[in-house]
This record gives C-alpha cells, structure tokens and sequence, in this order.
C-alpha cells in the first residue's frame, strides 16, 4: 500500500467528495468508486422496521457499544463468501480508526458480539461501509440503535451507499449523486461526535 496514496488526510479527502474504497471479489485492486445513486438511510419519520424486530427490541436482549470490538466487526463484515473488504481494506480501516474517524456500532447478547455496523463519521455525516451480524436480528438492532444515535446527536446524513432489500425494510431511499453530494457538503460542515 503506498503510503500517500491511502494516507489520512487523502482518505478523508476521498470520502468528503462522495467517494468509497472497494477491492474486486480476489481481494485486489482496491479502488476509489462513486455512484449515480447513493442509498440513505432517513433520519426523520421515514425511516421504520418491521413489528417483529420492535418485539425483539422490547425484550432488550441486546446491549449497544461503540468502538468495544472494532477490528472483530471490520472481520465480520468481510467473513463472507465474496467481499470487497480486501486485507489492504481492513489496515485502512484501522488506521482511520485509530485516528478517530472509522467507528464500530455493535450490539452484544451477554458477552458475546452479535452483529454490528461499520462506519465512518465526518461531521454530520455517518458513511455506512457495511454490516454483519453473528446472531439473527444482531445488525437490525445495531441499525435501530445507529438510527436514534444519529437523531440524538444531531446528524444530517446516514449514507447506507448501495440499495438492498434488507436496506429498504428500513425505508432506505435513492438519490442522484448530484443531491448526494450537496447533502453531503452541508452535512460535513457540521461538527457532530457519534461518542
């Protein structure tokens, strides 16, 4: 990895701009991308989950950290059978991390990770890199529990970047690539913490 290439600031740069790091499916060529979509997550009254997980969330059988497992969850993210977190993926994480930029959502059942979001904050924006979880409905209450977190600190922007079903049970929506990136201007001249 060249060290200028993928240093801090120049890292930060990129996703201040509306860019995102994705390795191909071997792991290698590891890439700035963008998209003519962008997928959010909304912050407001759109954003909703199933009554199923409202029961499972009621029984507060799960307990919400941040930061307690980072490196485990980054591992969980890319423990699939095709990924685009390659190795050189997973350094640059933990350095962003390190520096205080790259965050862990997770959910615990006792003492043991049940799933988890992986994410990076600039401003008011939190930049959704992906999620996994150990235990069914682990990621969907990390999700529930990111989303009040957001609210609660004032955020802008929860940038879920590409559309899935499971991201559209929670009221995901698409945008042009240009409103992305004007939300994303106004959301990072924002001072917010996720801490």
């Amino acid at each position: 990895m060249s060290s200028s290439q993928y240093d801090i600031p120049t890292l930060i740069h990129g996703y201040a701009q509306g860019y995102f790091l994705m390795a191909d499916e071997e792991g290698n060529n590891l890439n700035w991308y963008a998209s003519r979509q962008r997928t959010l997550i909304p912050l407001d009254d759109r954003f909703h989950y199933p009554k199923s997980l409202r029961r499972v969330l009621n029984q507060n059988c799960f307990s919400l950290a941040i930061d307690r497992a980072f490196q485990d969850v980054v591992n969980g993210c890319a423990d699939r059978d095709q990924t685009w977190i390659s190795e050189e993926l997973k350094e640059i994480y933990q350095q962003l991390h390190e520096a205080g930029w790259a965050h862990s959502i997770e959910t615990w059942r006792d003492d043991e990770l049940a799933g988890g979001i992986l994410g990076i904050v600039i401003g008011g924006a939190f930049i959704g890199e992906s999620m996994f979880y150990r235990i069914p409905d682990g990621s969907k209450v990390a999700m529930v529990k990111l989303v009040e977190r957001l609210r609660s600190q004032r955020f802008l922007l929860f940038d879920a970047q590409m559309m899935n079903p499971h991201l559209a049970r929670f009221g995901a929506y698409n945008v042009t690539d240009s409103a992305y990136r004007n939300l994303l201007r106004r959301a990072i001249a924002q001072e917010r913490s996720l801490l």
